[in-house]
């Protein structure tokens, strides 16, 4: 049976996806924002998204709760070990929960103050299908970039879903690719020897990282019922 979800990526925009295949898994929505010329990595997911960053890089919890924007601000600290380098750093984690969904960014070096100070640039609203966030308006020095959605198919693999920008076409493969009912599909291989795939359909251009198991060949199969339609940002 045709499964249909909607996500609310970061930067506003919608993305209405559509399959024979099991769509149920959460989702995240990824954006990079530039703050007066620093660059933050922000993540969007479920309430305990900020909790399963923390436990990641081992930090002990969270030790700050502040009201913050409508929902609730968590901070947690500790030092992160560069197994590159073995440099020790300071690291942060905030995380703004709302109602269903969390917004979660790790930064290092940093007090509370500047943590609020990054924070005190963004709009964040939350909707029923998830976060999205914009420059506040008197954030002149604040900039996102291209919002995107990841999401786990069981049985295929995780997907990276963008619009289709002209930035995202321009990375598409330069050879033709394989025709479907769902958009054109290419196949490369990653620096490790693993391969994925990247299906740009009418309106956006997904990545496929196979799970471990699935058989390549299999794929265009599933992703042949595949239907991705995308409503862009409201203007804020």
């Amino acid at each position: 049976m045709t499964a249909r979800v909607s996500h609310l990526a970061l930067d506003g925009s919608r993305f209405e996806i559509q399959a024979d295949l099991d769509l149920g898994k959460s989702f995240t929505s990824v954006v990079d924002v530039d703050v007066d010329g620093h660059r933050y990595e922000f993540t969007a997911g479920g309430v305990g998204l900020g909790d399963e960053v923390v436990a990641a890089l081992g930090l002990p919890g969270f030790g700050e709760e502040l009201a913050f924007a409508g929902g609730t601000l968590r901070i947690a600290r500790g030092a992160v070990t560069d197994p590159r380098t073995g440099q020790a750093d300071a690291a942060t984690v905030a995380a703004w929960s709302g109602a269903r969904h969390s917004l979660v960014t790790s930064l290092y070096n940093v007090s509370t103050a500047e943590v609020l100070g990054v924070f005190s640039t963004l709009r964040i609203s939350e909707g029923p299908d998830g976060i999205a966030i914009a420059p506040a308006p008197d954030a002149a020095g604040t900039m996102l970039g291209r919002a995107l959605v990841l999401k786990e198919v069981p049985g295929l693999g995780l997907l990276e879903i963008s619009g289709r920008t002209r930035d995202a076409v321009r990375e598409l493969p330069a050879w033709a690719g394989l025709a479907l009912s769902s958009g054109e599909l290419f196949r490369d291989t990653l620096s490790n020897g693993s391969a994925y795939l990247v299906l740009a359909t009418p309106a956006a251009v997904v990545t496929v990282l196979p799970l471990q198991g699935t058989a390549a060949d299999a794929v265009p199969e599933m992703l042949d019922s595949l239907a991705v339609s995308v409503r862009p940002a409201p203007p804020w």
